[in-house]
């Protein structure tokens, strides 16, 4: 069982999951911010989003808040995810549909913005390629989609272990336990399909969206748009 699948089905773990992602990922916050800016600007203000990975809801509730007139539907295929992401709207959770599922349990759109932050580096290759084609195929054309996950050289061994050194020691310097971190070091060097920046990019084009273009760089984390 991959670590992380089951990390998503952990009580204690979801209960700190606000906690990880500003840790490990440079920027965090403000990479949400950007994502809601890309998006907007084909989606307008009162568009219908679709976000892939939702479970927690901390996206959801950066663009609940950006953008009060925004629509969204969150996928995930964590039930307890899910009803965090719940927990975590409030009051904003009239304006967002969570579906327990993967990204065939999406409406057909279509979508006028669509993004999946944190989420696509768990899948491998030609999951992550169908995936990818499924998100596409929701969309409205000409429609902003983002991605943000874990992207960086994974050749040679020596330099992939060396940004994954930098990536546990980002997290410590952030207040994460160093244990932890040196255990999400060793989880992902042995558990995920990481791919080089330039192979995530032409998954994307691969999968039909056009303009692909690099926004968001942070140690071992990438971040695209691209449109369908």
């Amino acid at each position: 069982m991959n670590p992380f699948i089951e990390m998503f089905r952990d009580p204690e773990a979801i209960r700190q999951y606000a906690e990880g992602p500003p840790r490990f990922m440079p920027g965090y916050a403000d990479m949400q911010i950007m994502t809601a800016i890309l998006l907007a600007e084909r989606a307008g203000t009162d568009g219908e989003i679709l976000v892939l990975g939702a479970g927690g809801g901390l996206e959801l509730c950066a663009f609940a808040d950006l953008y009060p007139a925004w629509r969204m539907t969150g996928i995930d295929p964590a039930a307890a995810m899910l009803e965090l992401a719940r927990a975590n709207l409030g009051s904003r959770a009239d304006r967002v549909t969570l579906i327990e599922g993967l990204i065939e349990a999406a409406p057909t759109g279509p979508f006028a913005g669509a993004c999946s932050l944190l989420t696509l580096h768990f899948l491998p290759a030609d999951e992550r390629l169908r995936t990818l084609r499924e998100l596409h195929a929701r969309m409205a054309p000409g429609a902003a989609f983002v991605a943000a996950h874990s992207s960086f050289p994974q050749a040679p061994a020596a330099e992939r272990e060396r940004w994954l050194a930098r990536y546990a020691a980002f997290a410590v310097a952030k207040g994460a336990d160093a244990e932890m971190a040196a255990k999400a070091h060793k989880a992902v060097s042995a558990t995920l399909e990481l791919l080089d920046p330039s192979a995530d990019e032409e998954l994307m084009r691969k999968a039909g969206f056009t303009g692909v273009a690099q926004f968001y760089a942070g140690f071992t984390w990438r971040g695209w748009v691209g449109y369908a």
